[in-house]
């Protein structure tokens, strides 16, 4: 049974009631058998797009030193389903669900965010800019500031509920990228999503993933994506949700301390079915063996 302490933390205008969430695309209904959802902040399924899509060729993860790469895709069943099948299924739980959204172009992301953005179960969007822009050459719609702040800005005129822009770090600058997706209208920013990485099998000379390269996840990424958390916090008064790496509330916490106000748990889940509440139990503990009654005074606290 998880402590009870002061764990609320805010999201914009969406209360969690602890600062632990899946990261998206390491999380799905049949979870439940290993943890109860309740227990944790919120509920973030797989990034959803509008058409159904199948997702890359297999191999789809390879393990590394430190981490895997995964090169999954945004394989999804599309809209309808999403909107027929997991919304419903996610909103028998009583804490917030947060829709990831992938899309093509800065008008789908429009067109699903009105759809979503106005449901009755859910309760904040995730936009996921980091995926890439198939009009733009390929290149993430969040690699580029000015792409990214057109479209919080558009995107904020057709919902009212908080919108979280998930950043690539995949970029020069990210504080850049954060400033312009608060300008456009976010109302929180998620760092970050996979680094962009390959590897090769020497026996065979081939990648190690079908699509060639993929996303690097795991431990090995975490003190880039602290670094990136502390920046970005420098530059904007956004509440950040910390994403990459947290194996444990350890982790976690470095990255509240860091700047973060709420924290994704991606790859561990992978292997601990259990890691999102024990890392919740974890934060409490460490609350509990500092004296501290509110974790928000551990927000941003790092200093030298």
């Amino acid at each position: 049974m998880i402590t009870q302490r002061n764990m609320e933390v805010s999201i914009g205008s969406l209360s969690l009631q602890n600062p632990v969430m899946p990261a998206s695309g390491a999380f799905g209904p049949e979870m439940h058998e290993a943890l109860d959802f309740n227990e944790i902040g919120a509920l973030v399924p797989k990034s959803i797009t509008k058409k159904p899509q199948p997702g890359n060729d297999t191999p789809r993860v390879c393990e590394t030193y430190g981490g895997m790469i995964n090169s999954i895709g945004i394989q999804s069943k599309g809209l309808d389903v999403y909107l027929d099948k997991t919304i419903p299924t996610f909103s028998n739980y009583d804490v917030p669900l947060i829709s990831s959204i992938s899309a093509e172009s800065i008008d789908e992301f429009c067109e699903m965010s009105e759809v979503l953005g106005n449901h009755p179960d859910v309760d904040a969007l995730e936009l996921n800019i980091s995926c890439p822009n198939l009009k733009g050459d390929g290149h993430a719609f969040g690699m580029d500031a000015d792409v990214t702040y057109e479209l919080l800005k558009r995107v904020r005129r057709v919902t009212d509920v908080p919108l979280i822009a998930k950043l690539t770090p995949n970029v020069t600058s990210i504080q850049e990228i954060a400033k312009a997706a608060d300008a456009g209208g976010a109302d929180a920013l998620t760092v970050a999503n996979t680094l962009l990485a390959m590897a090769i099998d020497t026996e065979t000379k081939q990648p190690m993933v079908g699509n060639g390269m993929g996303g690097l996840s795991g431990p090995a990424i975490k003190p880039v994506i602290v670094r990136m958390i502390y920046q970005t916090a420098q530059v904007t008064n956004l509440p950040i949700i910390g994403c990459g790496g947290v194996m444990n509330g350890n982790d976690a916490l470095e990255m509240i301390i860091a700047g973060a106000s709420a924290i994704q748990v991606g790859t561990a889940s992978f292997i601990t079915p259990t890691a999102l509440t024990d890392v919740v139990q974890e934060i409490s503990d460490y609350m509990e063996r500092h004296g501290l009654k509110d974790i928000n005074d551990l927000i941003g606290s790092v200093h030298y």
